[in-house]
């Protein structure tokens, strides 16, 4: 069965949030052909009122007008944008009368970023919990409180409705879409396909430790952070730290604490967690898990975990879907 994938831009509207997802339904296409199969997704780019749009890069895509999109339309995606296009966007009566006569039919609906605005200025996600870019966090929870927000998830799936926090998210939740489509392998190879480090669960905060440090971080320690959270399965002690950016273990641990806000051991241990995190979401043994992200062995692994989520790596692996 073919599933029509409506992705709804407007002027201004953020690239990424369109392309990013459409990329990862053609690509699905592109992997189901080398299996001999046929495609499974017709993905349509449509404005309210059709033609050329203009995005906030200059890019312009030609789309079709809403009203002449498929009948059969399985899943509805809102581009975001920046605050003064997402405005017009939901003053704009065409998509909204279109989003309301369309949401009460389709299998999914979403958003990308900020098109979460556009859902809630026409009452489609009242009482769900959704996502929005970090930025927008806090205007979308003022402007519509019978929403919670989740300001630290990279996606949110409640019911039917899904939400994005944004650009590159965008693809993250398209590859859960495909996982429930297609199933968990096919999406790994669309991930490989596109070349992405990791698929990322929805539960992920939308700041990983490592983006974080890195944004507090000057050399040699930026690169030492990124050396570390790509041999997590090594010694990452302060002795072996020091002596890999050529300081004293005391220079090195005042510089480290200075600058990051947190010791080096506490600051290894979460990088490690947040690998093991993205792991569990994977059809990995838990004893290679804690190879992989330096926590072996199992018990050691176990009751690290343990004590800084509340529960056992087994637990939240089976309490968490491949969303």
């Amino acid at each position: 069965m073919l599933h029509h994938i409506v992705i709804a831009v407007y002027q201004d509207f953020e690239l990424l949030d369109a392309t990013g997802p459409a990329s990862v339904f053609a690509s699905a296409n592109h992997a189901l052909a080398e299996d001999g199969e046929p495609g499974r997704y017709a993905v349509h780019l449509a404005s309210p009122t059709g033609g050329a749009v203009p995005s906030s890069s200059g890019v312009v895509v030609e789309t079709k007008a809403l009203a002449k999109v498929p009948r059969e339309v399985d899943t509805i995606l809102v581009a975001g944008a920046e605050a003064g296009a997402v405005t017009a966007a939901t003053r704009t009566p065409e998509l909204g009368r279109w989003l309301s006569r369309s949401a009460s039919s389709v299998r999914r609906l979403g958003s990308v970023c900020a098109g979460s605005f556009v859902l809630a200025a026409a009452g489609l996600v009242d009482g769900k919990r959704v996502a929005t870019h970090w930025s927008a966090c806090e205007a979308l929870a003022r402007l519509y409180p019978s929403l919670t927000v989740d300001a630290d998830a990279l996606y949110v799936v409640d019911g039917n409705v899904w939400t994005s926090a944004g650009v590159t998210t965008g693809i993250d939740m398209a590859l859960a879409m495909v996982s429930e489509d297609l199933g968990s392998a096919l999406a790994s190879r669309v991930a490989k396909r596109l070349v992405l480090y990791a698929r990322r669960p929805g539960y992920q905060s939308q700041f990983s430790p490592l983006l974080l440090a890195q944004a507090k971080a000057d050399a040699p320690l930026a690169d030492l952070l990124v050396w570390a959270r790509a041999n997590l399965d090594t010694a990452l002690d302060v002795p072996s730290l020091a002596a890999r950016v050529g300081l004293s273990e005391r220079t090195f641990y005042r510089r480290f604490v200075a600058a990051i806000g947190e010791t080096p051991a506490q600051y290894i241990e979460t990088v490690r967690l947040d690998a093991a995190r993205i792991l569990l979401s994977q059809e990995l043994p838990l004893k290679e898990i804690a190879r992989r992200v330096g926590l072996a062995p199992t018990a050691r692994f176990t009751q690290v975990f343990q004590r800084r989520f509340g529960v056992t790596p087994r637990l939240f692996r089976e309490t968490h879907t491949n969303r």
